[in-house]
């Protein structure tokens, strides 16, 4: 699939505004913006720009010293579309535009739809050609329509790039990032060694303030500057396809900061946001909140979607609190929010937001996904839009994440107290369609790292957080572990410095390390880790009541009823010389995994007609402190 650099007409018709108007430009990121173009014999720059309250606009940048009078846009018609092509400008220059406002205040604002912007602290956009890109991944797009998410694995490995792995400090380099492209290289040996399916990027969108980790967005068209060119991000998008490896990007529509050059009263008004800040701010978090009612900012955010899928061929978008745009009176007090027209708190623009999104994106992008953040019981999120669900493909198990944080947080004596905390999950696991997270939220604000979480000495908390991940493992669901918690990192993360990567010099970190790798190679290898995820006949529990004893013991089975898996999960130090497990049928059980990996040689038992469990058949094993094992049979 090759898509090469050209320079062609380009201009904004009546058809365009009209569709523009109604929400459904899905490819309006084309026309708006800066654009190569010709004009009669003269190449030069087309941009266009979305103000429908200002009373003038100019743009201003390096081809005309910043002159606000040198380079007046003409508006099209009465919704506020300006355009101008600039024969002096040219790719890399610098510019921004120059709005005389509502109320003739003067503003100086990026571009909403740049595809490329300077380096922070300058917050000004960059002239880009973003088709200028030969792409090499052929084999990955014709098969991606093919994927089911339903069916098949997804081990996502979550990285915030700039913090992944950082060059050392110089004065010249200060950051000490590693380029889009050097760090498709290195991130695809790391992930193909573990053996993750898929990766989960932080923080591409082009964002001011690196604290924010990129949740507080400027540029949503702009892959950040931090890390090279929007060429250089689609190569890292290519090198990863080519490398078998999925790319999901991290997407946030329900709120944008206030800063100055941004979209926050963009041209004067409320373009974006509601008017109401009751309706329009987000009170904890110093944002605005996008109208959804209002179409061409519902076509913003939807052509957005479309364009890291369709132009940067990226295979799902994980939405960001959910939760916050559903609900109209989220993180509110009495008084600070607005009740629909039915007197309640759902968001009705919101929720007929995610429908059309998710009924356009996976519609017209086969084997894509569509991730929602959403922390409440909100009904049918990964329910079909036109069953008056949301449409999600998946959805984060945030209740699964916290029951099973607290409960490993508990010393081992007071876990038999908790034992439902991880048995509870499984109520609700066909409700929607899920994935089991440990994300970055999980490891910073005085959280923790993951072992660190865990109680005991330090030789006890790997061994709990071993007996952890094994039922994760085992517990249905698609999987995400954000970066360091596979080889025990012990420092909450930070934007500001690398993953600990010197921790692989002890043994500890080591057997997390290939303990995890092996968790992997099973829940790759065996299809019944994943195939009857979103099917109640795919898990039976053994035993969900031994309490006493804090052990777990269920079963995964595989749609053609070969190669199911045994887990047996020991949550205390208590060695149990005598422990029997109840079997399914009287089979050959082998041992394939134990607390220390994956064996050489499997150990085969045979099921004996003893009572165990409720069930007629069983088999001992005898089960170490933390002890972990799983069958094949």
């Amino acid at each position: 699939m090759k898509k090469k650099a050209t320079t062609e007409k380009i201009e904004i018709t009546e058809l365009d505004q009209y569709l523009f108007g109604q929400g459904v430009h899905y490819d309006i990121y084309k026309k708006l913006g800066a654009h190569p173009a010709k004009r009669g014999r003269k190449t030069g720059i087309y941009f266009a720009v979305w103000a429908p309250d200002a009373k003038g606009v100019s743009v201003i940048g390096d081809f005309n010293q910043w002159d606000t009078e040198a380079n007046p846009m003409k508006k099209l018609g009465p919704m506020g579309i300006y355009e101008a092509f600039i024969p002096e400008a040219k790719l890399g220059d610098l510019y921004k535009y120059y709005i005389i406002g509502a109320n003739g205040e003067e503003l100086y604002k990026a571009d909403p739809y740049a595809n490329a912007a300077e380096l922070r602290p300058g917050t000004a956009s960059r002239v880009t050609n973003i088709a200028d890109y030969t792409w090499k991944d052929e084999t990955w797009m014709k098969n991606r329509p093919q994927f089911d998410e339903k069916v098949q694995p997804m081990a996502i490995y979550e990285v915030h790039p700039g913090s992944w792995k950082k060059h050392p400090l110089t004065e010249e380099d200060e950051d000490g990032f590693y380029n889009y492209r050097e760090f498709a290289h290195e991130l695809a040996k790391y992930v193909k060694e573990m053996g993750y399916t898929h990766v989960e990027l932080m923080g591409i969108a082009e964002h001011p303030f690196d604290g924010s980790w990129g949740y507080q967005v400027t540029g949503y068209y702009a892959p950040t500057s931090r890390y090279g060119t929007p060429q250089d991000f689609k190569y890292m998008v290519d090198y990863l396809h080519r490398q078998k490896i999925g790319v999901i990007l991290d997407w946030v529509p329900a709120h944008f900061p206030k800063d100055a050059h941004g979209l926050a009263n963009f041209d004067g008004y409320a373009v974006y946001e509601h008017a109401d800040p009751r309706q329009g701010e987000h009170p904890d978090w110093g944002t605005k909140i996008y109208n959804y009612g209002r179409p061409e900012v519902k076509n913003f955010l939807i052509a957005n979607a479309l364009f890291w899928v369709e132009e940067c061929h990226v295979d799902g978008l994980r939405v960001d609190a959910v939760a916050s745009m559903l609900y109209l009176d989220y993180g509110k007090r009495d008084g600070e929010w607005v009740a629909n027209k039915y007197g309640e708190n759902k968001n009705l623009e919101a929720i007929e937001f995610f429908k059309h999104l998710n009924t356009v994106v996976l519609g017209r992008n086969h084997g894509t996904v569509m991730i929602a953040e959403e922390s409440t019981a909100w009904p049918m999120v990964t329910g079909k839009a036109e069953e008056d669900g949301l449409g999600f493909s998946l959805k984060w198990n945030m209740g699964w994440m916290n029951d099973f944080l607290e409960y490993m947080k508990q010393d081992p004596y007071f876990r038999k107290y908790n034992h439902n905390k991880m048995t509870f999950s499984m109520t609700y696991a066909y409700s929607e369609k899920y994935i089991l997270v440990i994300s970055h939220d999980e490891v910073v604000h005085l959280k923790c790292s993951m072992v660190n979480k865990m109680p005991g000495y330090l030789d006890d908390k790997f061994k709990n957080l071993k007996a952890a991940y094994a039922f994760m493992t085992g517990h249905p669901g698609k999987k995400l572990l954000f970066m360091g918690q596979d080889f025990g990192q012990l420092q909450e993360w930070s934007e500001k410095r690398e993953l600990d990567w010197f921790l692989l010099g002890e043994k500890n970190h080591q057997d997390l390390q290939s303990f995890v790798r092996d968790l992997l190679k099973i829940y790759r290898k065996y299809p019944a880790l994943y195939a009857m995820d979103t099917n109640p006949e795919g898990f039976e529990w053994i035993n969900a009541n031994d309490g006493d004893r804090s052990i777990f013991s269920f079963v995964r089975k595989s749609p053609t009823k070969r190669n199911n898996l045994l887990f047996v999960c020991n949550f205390t130090p208590m060695e149990r010389p005598d422990y029997r497990v109840g079997v399914p049928r009287k089979k050959q059980y082998k041992l394939i995994m134990d607390e220390n990996g994956l064996l050489d040689k499997p150990k085969v038992y045979q099921a004996e007609k003893k009572e165990c469990d409720n069930r007629p058949f069983s088999m001992a094993h005898p089960l170490p402190p933390y002890g972990v094992a799983v069958f094949l049979y």
